[in-house]
């Protein structure tokens, strides 16, 4: 039974990409499909943040430790989803057109910290092997903790860009709030 889990939740972590190509290929993304395709994938770029983030929670009140083997796996479908999210904006959206591409950088906020979440997944993706743990030691913990940081920024970056409506992106950052609050050790007071 272990030895099928995690190959299985590979295959559902896929299910979000295999959704959107079929859609893409048949057409199925409305009248506005950049906007479909970008929205998509940078909702579950935050799913698959909640998840990775879940996984210590998960065995600390379970006190099963084989979450924590899926943790690195959510990580790298974090990147994957917001790679596909950045290369919609980058080559879909503006053609590789880099001049507007950097005045939204450095003019608009909610890309700015969406930028930067991506920019701060880089280091995490690169490291993620077990040789790198080996290699790093102490500071790989240290250095995957930038993943909170990512976490934030990545709910801002939702909530900037709901101009509007902000119930689901408040969600969101309420979800990630909580998530991070597991990760917080209260010292006793004397």
């Amino acid at each position: 039974m272990k030895r099928y889990l995690k190959p299985s939740i590979f295959l559902f972590s896929t299910i979000p990409f295999l959704i959107i190509a079929y859609k893409i290929f048949f057409n199925k993304l409305g009248p506005e499909p950049v906007k479909e395709i970008t929205h998509f994938t940078g909702e579950w770029t935050l799913i698959f943040i909640c998840l990775t983030l879940s996984m210590s929670p998960l065995k600390k009140f379970t006190a099963f430790s084989f979450w924590i083997k899926f943790r690195r796996m959510f990580g790298l479908f974090v990147f994957f989803y917001a790679t596909l999210h950045l290369l919609t904006y980058v080559v879909i959206d503006y053609r590789f057109d880099w001049q507007p591409i950097f005045n939204d950088v450095i003019k608009k906020k909610y890309i700015f910290v969406g930028f930067a979440a991506w920019l701060l997944l880089i280091p995490l993706v690169i490291t993620s092997s077990q040789k790198m743990i080996g290699i790093l030691k102490h500071n790989w913990k240290k250095l995957h903790r930038l993943i909170y940081l990512i976490a934030i920024f990545g709910s801002l970056h939702f909530i900037w860009l709901s101009k509007t409506i902000l119930f689901k992106p408040l969600i969101y950052l309420v979800i990630i709030l909580v998530l991070l609050s597991f990760r917080i050790k209260f010292k006793k007071l004397i």
